[in-house]
């Protein structure tokens, strides 16, 4: 089967994503996202609630028409860290396929990063970037995923360290700080063990919401010109990330927001910690910036099953 085009959803703990991916032509051609705040009081009380429920239904709904998928449309919906420790998680999945039309499937972190990194080195390969030998940094809302590449080879884990989650623990920047030097302490002997078994030096790709909107800040853009054609490809250096994080907590919140849309003001900041952490214990002083994630990476992985049904 030749499928014309298949489309990729990314539930994540902060972010609804989808994307349609049109096989035939090997281009993405339409897109939607939109911050439902999946993990909001996933710390305090350990379930998903009602309210994220309504908002990622709704959103189903908005990406559906924007999309335009129907259930003859390949489709590969999947949810990653909230929906993982979320206690009442299997019982909100069955209450958005009824509502919202989508079943999704839970994948574990070593699924996560394999496909993002499917999309990311798909989208290098369009820049004209492509590279045998990458370090893959994805920061989410409840998780980080660190991968090192080799060819087919790789090395990744999946930390429960996320800009919803950290934020709404630390409660502020300076909670942030004070919190991540604990937080950080697996991830830091992951990068020693990688070092020891030859896998450190590589170039270092970013991807998710926080590299993304600190490209956008670098490019003159706001959360309503946001246009991820620019992000793609762009260079941030490690230097960067406190003056972009004393800039944006300058600001007065509404102009916070429309920097970087709102629900997300407190969460970026607590994302370029997190950042400016990873570059420091990587040893490295600069980034690419890829916008492609998750929902490309499942787009990429729907299409191919069926080319080989």
């Amino acid at each position: 089967m030749r499928p014309e085009s298949t489309v990729g959803i990314d539930l994540g703990s902060n972010t609804l994503r989808a994307v349609r991916y049109r096989c035939d032509a090997g281009e993405f051609d339409a897109d939607y996202g939109k911050i439902v705040r999946t993990a909001d009081g996933l710390n305090a009380t350990g379930r998903i609630s009602p309210e994220a429920v309504e908002r990622i239904v709704s959103g189903l709904k908005e990406a559906r028409e924007r999309i335009g998928w129907d259930e003859r449309t390949p489709l590969l919906a999947v949810t990653t860290e909230a929906m993982r420790r979320a206690e009442n998680g299997p019982e909100v999945l069955e209450e958005i396929a009824r509502r919202g039309g989508v079943r999704f499937r839970v994948i574990d972190g070593d699924e996560e990063a394999r496909l993002t990194l499917r999309a990311v080195r798909h989208r290098l390969r369009k820049l004209g970037r492509a590279s045998r030998e990458l370090i893959l940094l994805d920061i989410g809302g409840g998780s980080t995923e660190l991968t090192f590449a080799r060819g087919e080879e790789r090395l990744s884990r999946s930390f429960p360290l996320g800009i919803v989650t950290l934020s709404q623990e630390g409660g502020d920047p300076e909670g942030v700080r004070r919190l991540l030097p604990g937080k950080l302490k697996e991830l830091e002997a992951f990068v020693a063990r990688a070092r020891e078994e030859g896998w450190a030096d590589a170039p270092l790709v970013a991807t998710a919401g926080t590299p993304t909107t600190v490209a956008a800040m670098k490019l003159g853009m706001e959360y309503a010109t946001y246009d991820p054609r620019r992000i793609n490809g762009t260079e941030l250096e490690r230097g960067e990330l406190p003056l972009w994080l004393e800039r944006l907590l300058a600001l007065e919140i509404p102009e916070r927001q429309r920097l970087v849309g709102v629900g997300r003001e407190d969460l970026i900041a607590a994302g370029i910690l997190i950042f400016a952490e990873i570059f420091r214990i990587l040893g490295r002083e600069r980034c690419v910036v890829i916008d492609d994630g998750l929902r490309e990476g499942a787009a990429l992985e729907r299409c191919e099953e069926l080319r080989k049904d």
